[in-house]
């Protein structure tokens, strides 16, 4: 009687492809989370409260506030994406048009295949892989929009792709970031660093009020 190999466990640094590194995946079913990032095995350390999980929460009730009000539009976190044969990332929170409208589909597996128009990631520091490795990858696959939330920084990141690369977004004359590719959805900057909800549920609702969010749910309609 034979015995099938052993698989070999994952361990961050690893060089993978993207069929290797989701069959050693499949077999640590009590592994919370692990990227292939151009080519390389990473493995988050476990998450605090304030630098990661509240800002998470936060971030993630911002966007399904705005999803909900937005036929044709949804969202997932810590979901793993296909984007390309040497990056699988799971990010913290995406944001993507449904349908044959949007960038991204879901594969017959449930995993996403595809670069979503935004994804939004909780970072510590400007010397995070998301802003450096991870950056790379999202841009060179045709993400749209990119946003780092930078804990240790108190910094707020959000990328445009405008000819291909990524450029940032400033703040209007009311301290919001407003999206290019999702009309209305506005974030409320010093809000989100303070940790303030009320701020960015206003911030969301001012946004959907916008006529041009009108103009998209139309768009997504038809």
């Amino acid at each position: 009687m034979t015995t099938s190999p052993r698989i070999p466990e994952l361990c961050a640094g690893d060089v993978l492809t993207r069929d290797e590194f989701e069959r050693r995946y499949a077999a640590m079913p009590k592994l919370k989370k692990a990227e292939l990032i151009e080519g390389v095995v990473y493995m988050p350390s476990p998450v605090r409260y304030t630098q990661h999980g509240n800002p998470h929460f936060l971030l993630g009730t911002w966007l399904g506030l705005y999803a909900a009000a937005t036929p044709g539009v949804d969202g997932a976190s810590d979901t793993t994406v296909r984007l390309d044969l040497d990056n699988e990332p799971q990010p913290d929170l995406v944001l993507r048009i449904t349908g044959p409208r949007g960038s991204s589909q879901v594969d017959a597996d449930g995993y996403l295949q595809g670069p979503p128009e935004l994804v939004v990631e909780v970072a510590a520091s400007s010397a995070s892989y998301d802003l450096h490795q991870k950056l790379a990858a999202y841009r060179r696959n045709g993400v749209r929009e990119y946003l780092v939330l930078r804990t240790e920084d108190a910094a707020v990141d959000w990328f445009v792709l405008r000819r291909g690369a990524y450029e940032r977004q400033l703040v209007d004359a009311a301290g919001r970031l407003r999206s290019e590719r999702f009309a209305g959805l506005w974030l409320d900057a010093a809000g989100l660093l303070r940790g303030d909800a009320a701020a960015l549920r206003t911030a969301v609702e001012a946004g959907l009020g916008d006529p041009a969010h009108a103009a998209l749910v139309r768009w997504l309609a038809g």
